[in-house]
């Protein structure tokens, strides 16, 4: 079955296939099989029919004895895989993606804005899905009875889309008025965003005609659309799609941290969500989200381990500062086809979204990448926002908002269930003064799980290591009054594209998450401590005070090295010997 069928529709459609092959079958059989052999919910049998029929997965036409009625017709597995690959055309693979976004992205580096790509990528999707969309309903429509012309014009309305799109703005028509590129473009995704109200705030920053006002965007632009233009995105599966547009946000990540811009590096994502193992029906919140990483990493792990199904019941929320940045982060989901997901907008520390009644709302799992020692949120700055008693651990010196952020969490997680897992400066682990004192209280109540020490040079605005805080509201009663220190600190290969930076692989994420599960010392990578050890030492949680490498020993080869010295006591033996013949023939 593709890859782009959702799991629990190939389930369906596998029942109805063993009861009745290729038979024609009425909505009443489809019905009474689906209840009887696969347990359905008689109002979910329509949707599923639809959904079926939206994939390709099944054919309709009118029951010639009743107009009112439709006949149905299952089409065989090696079909819909064809039609899904679209064989005709080729399909593209995750290589061919990056190639074309490599090209993309050398023709505008250093000159434009790499998110006008991104929205180029979106647009090209829409468009060539919305042509998908509208041959599939004309094939269904003209076998319901149908003119051609009539199916036509009714497979335009936005019930057969995803997406509400006039025919006009649709690539191809757009491209067409080469010398009205920019107006065409910007006009297009302004009556998308009218059109189709939750891709307002995805769309609304980007402006063609303002950044063509330089001629040679203009003819940038041209070329993007160009290079675009040479590929169908219809069939390119969400995973496919999603990775390119990540691969787009790794890519400019060195030249974005230059001008403040934060790229969590995926690998320390997937380290936090193994460690939380977020589950479904839980609910899952990043107060920092930007292009939410976070979120979607932690909606592959539970489709990689219970199935799309189950992921679609992960309930997602984020909240970002910066505008453009929540823009992009909407896109995202949107490519990676996550739709279960509530984003805001907003400055989290002072105006929190998500709320119930007049409390904070509460999630089973927090995870973020606030920023590290952000300025400006002392007590007097604080006390103008909302929710002020999040902060009853104490306040912060204006230049680092990292405790802050840690004390917004502890509030936002549900109380005797909720865990966290924030990335923060390593020096927010052991900085004295107010913060020494959130430190001691956060302590005291047994809130800390977990301390890892990250290598440095993973990060691509820092080459500082950072830190993962792991807070849990539900500690096992062995772990309770307990700290786990991980130094991962030597725990990392070298990146295998930018020079410069270190990388978590596979190996080095395992290996932490095998010890934090089994919550074991290990001599030089972990430690447990005793939460009256860590009093003693002043509330300081540097991981390096609790557990450090060890240095890796020179093994030596006793006999080797006896017979190399033995080798250059016979050498000195000889030259000496030579030095005394010449000697003597001086004399």
């Amino acid at each position: 079955m593709p890859k782009t069928t959702n799991e629990w529709l190939e389930k369906r459609y596998k029942i109805l296939w063993k009861k009745f092959g290729e038979q024609e079958i009425s909505s009443d059989e489809i019905k009474m099989a689906l209840i009887e052999i696969g347990k359905v919910d008689e109002n979910s049998v329509p949707v599923i029919i639809s959904e079926l029929k939206k994939k390709g997965m099944i054919e309709a036409k009118l029951d010639s004895k009743d107009s009112r009625k439709r006949i149905y017709k299952l089409k065989p597995l090696q079909e819909i895989i064809k039609e899904s690959l679209n064989l005709n055309g080729g399909v593209l693979t995750r290589s061919d993606i990056y190639s074309i976004l490599k090209k993309a992205a050398d023709l505008i580096r250093t000159r434009v804005d790499y998110k006008f790509i991104l929205i180029l990528l979106f647009l090209k999707r829409i468009s060539d899905k919305w042509q998908d969309e509208k041959e599939r309903a004309i094939k269904e429509l003209i076998k319901e009875g149908l003119t051609e012309k009539e199916a036509e014009e009714e497979a335009k309305k936005s019930a057969y889309h995803e997406f509400d799109l006039p025919e006009e703005y649709l690539w191809d028509n757009l491209r067409n008025e080469v010398n009205e590129l920019p107006e065409k473009f910007s006009k297009a995704l302004k009556v998308l965003a009218e059109l189709n109200p939750e891709l307002k705030d995805v769309l609304d920053n980007a402006d063609f005609i303002q950044f063509t006002q330089n001629i040679e965007n203009s003819e940038i632009l041209r070329q993007l659309v160009e290079l675009f233009s040479e590929n169908k995105l219809n069939h390119v599966s969400p995973d496919i799609l999603g990775d390119a547009y990540e691969w787009i946000l790794r890519y400019f990540a060195p030249d974005k941290a230059k001008e403040g811009e934060v790229y969590t590096p995926r690998e320390v994502i997937k380290l936090i969500v193994e460690i939380l193992k977020p589950e479904p029906g839980k609910s899952v919140y990043d107060p920092t989200s930007a292009s939410n990483g976070m979120l979607i990493i932690s909606y592959k792990y539970v489709e990689e381990k219970y199935g799309k199904k189950e992921a679609e019941k992960l309930f997602l929320y984020g909240q970002e500062a910066n505008h453009k940045t929540l823009a992009l982060g909407r896109m995202n989901m949107y490519i990676h086809d996550i739709r279960n997901v509530q984003l805001a907008y907003g400055d989290t520390l002072l105006y929190p979204k998500f709320k119930e009644g007049d409390d904070l709302k509460q999630f089973d799992y927090i995870i973020s990448n606030p920023p590290w020692n952000q300025d400006g949120y002392d007590e007097s700055v604080l006390k103008k926002g909302e929710f002020l008693k999040r902060f009853k651990y104490g306040f912060v010196p204006k230049q680092s908002a990292d405790l802050v952020w840690v004390q917004h969490m502890i509030a936002s997680v549900k109380d005797k269930t909720g865990k966290i897992g924030v990335v923060l400066d390593n020096g927010s682990l052991f900085r004295g003064g107010k913060e020494k004192g959130i430190r001691e209280q956060i302590i005291k109540d047994d809130l800390i799980e977990c301390v890892i020490l990250l290598p440095e040079k993973l990060f691509y605005n820092t080459g500082a290591p950072g830190a993962i805080l792991i807070l849990n509201k539900n500690k096992p009663q062995e772990r309770k009054n307990k700290i786990l220190f991980i130094n991962s600190s030597e725990n990392f290969e070298k990146h295998p594209e930018v020079r410069k930076l270190n990388i978590l692989t596979e190996k080095n994420i395992k290996q932490i998450v095998d010890v934090y599960d089994n919550f074991e010392n290990k001599e030089g990578f972990s430690r447990v401590v005793d939460i009256k050890e860590i009093e003693d030492n002043e509330f300081n949680l540097n991981v390096s005070l609790y557990v450090f490498p060890e240095e890796e020993q020179e093994q030596i080869d006793i006999e080797k090295e006896w017979n190399e010295l033995k080798d250059l006591e016979k050498q000195e033996a000889e030259i000496n010997k030579k030095i005394e013949i010449f000697l003597r023939e001086v004399e």
